[in-house]
């Protein structure tokens, strides 16, 4: 089998763990598998190249930045293929470049165009393991580029992608996805599988265990996908296309999202056009806008409400009060966002109605709702957050 494995910033975080992860990659090798190793900087070694930055300007070129931040990956990769030669294991290091990883031309947050994959070939060809520094690439014109955040496991899935590799392994420091944080909800449970569509909608939702530009790249390019921890030999979860499972619960999770505020306007004019205008003035701003919902107010006005992340309430004040008379306006970030998803709810009916049921006996008033054919959301008052996580949980069974 040819793998793709990705080790996190905690997996590779101290040199012992770099050790650990060298005789992981051996055991995987002696299983007569080729390997593609893909790493991230040493946990905390990120924040340190920032703030050295930091120190001349708080505002350095990100072009600068770029060639700054890809230094972390190197130096993993290299450390890492020093102590698999040592061990006996020929193994070669590559930066993003050496690799074939060709980017566009928006630093820091750069998207993988194509990869070459000549030189990784190449290696595996004559037995090498390959260990890869994430996180980063080249623009056709020779300047180095990094991905943004989550970026080292989008180097991963898109070089099993190229490759045609039978598997993609994401070690990190959890054990694979659960169907809730097991940190609200003791009685969690790792799911063994998950389809694409259910993993990018509580990746979106809250869930940490990946970035959802990882799981849409590995639906795009069909890879086969696998979450796992590196400091345990516990089975993974495997995140592949729907028809691969089986047997499809009906709720595979459920996600908390407490990055979430509310913006309300009473009294808007109702008439067409005003909620474009709103909504457009709010993209062009790049202000991600989540749930909204209008209620029909009284002579001619109307009463619209939308949520947006905690973290852009403030710059949404400001774009919505250049548009708005500010008595018209309220705010409210003492909200959370929950949310129940299934790909089983396609072909069964009652799910939503069981969601409100299980809420409304903890009395727990819901504010707003949206849907798509394999999720429900709902706003309600963050005090309960984690008590509705439990109660939603209890309901559909996922305990057992």
């Amino acid at each position: 089998m040819l793998i793709v494995q990705k080790y996190g910033g905690t997996s590779v975080g101290t040199l012992e763990r770099i050790r650990a992860v060298a005789d992981r990659v051996i055991e995987s090798k002696q299983n007569g598998n080729d390997l593609v190793v893909v790493v991230s900087a040493m946990s905390g070694e990120t924040n340190k190249l920032i703030e050295y930055a930091e120190f001349f300007t708080k505002t350095p070129s990100q072009a600068e930045m770029d060639i700054l931040l890809s230094a972390g990956e190197r130096v993993t990769s290299a450390l890492l293929a020093i102590a698999l030669n040592e061990l006996g294991f020929p193994s070669v290091a590559m930066s993003g470049r050496q690799a074939g990883i060709i980017t566009d031309g928006f630093h820091t947050k750069a998207r993988i165009n194509h990869i070459d994959t000549t030189f990784i070939k190449e290696a595996l060809d004559n037995g090498k393991i390959v260990v890869v520094a994430g996180f980063q690439g080249v623009t056709k014109e020779g300047r180095v580029t990094t991905l943004g955040r989550g970026g080292s496991d989008l180097s991963a899935v898109a070089i099993a992608g190229a490759l045609e590799a039978d598997l993609c392994e994401i070690f990190t420091d959890v054990d694979g996805v659960y169907t809730t944080d097991p940190r609200i909800e003791p009685k969690a449970k790792k799911l063994d599988k998950i389809s694409y569509d259910e993993m990018l909608e509580l990746a979106s939702l809250g869930a940490k265990v990946l970035q959802n530009r990882s799981v849409e790249l590995a639906k795009k390019l069909n890879v086969n996908l696998i979450t796992r921890s590196s400091f345990n030999k516990n089975e993974g979860t495997l995140i592949t296309k729907e028809e691969n499972i089986m047997e499809q619960a009906i709720v595979s999770g459920i996600a908390l999202d407490k990055n979430q505020a509310r913006i309300t306007l009473r009294g808007v004019v109702d008439k067409p056009g005003i909620a474009a205008s709103i909504f457009k003035k709010l993209a062009d701003n790049n202000i991600n806008v989540d749930m909204i919902i209008q209620n029909v107010g009284v002579d001619g006005t109307t009463n619209l409400g939308f949520t947006v992340p905690q973290n852009e309430l403030e710059f949404a004040k400001k774009i919505m009060e250049e548009l708005q008379s500010s008595e018209k306006l309220e705010y409210d970030n003492d909200i959370v966002k929950v949310s129940i998803v299934g790909v089983g709810m396609k072909s069964h009916s009652g799910v939503a109605a069981m969601a409100f049921s299980a809420l409304a006996n903890e009395n727990i008033n819901i504010e707003m709702i949206s849907t798509s054919e394999i999720k429900i959301s709902m706003v309600i008052q963050a005090k309960y957050g984690e008590l509705a996580v439990r109660a939603l949980h209890k309901a559909y069974r996922l305990d057992k």
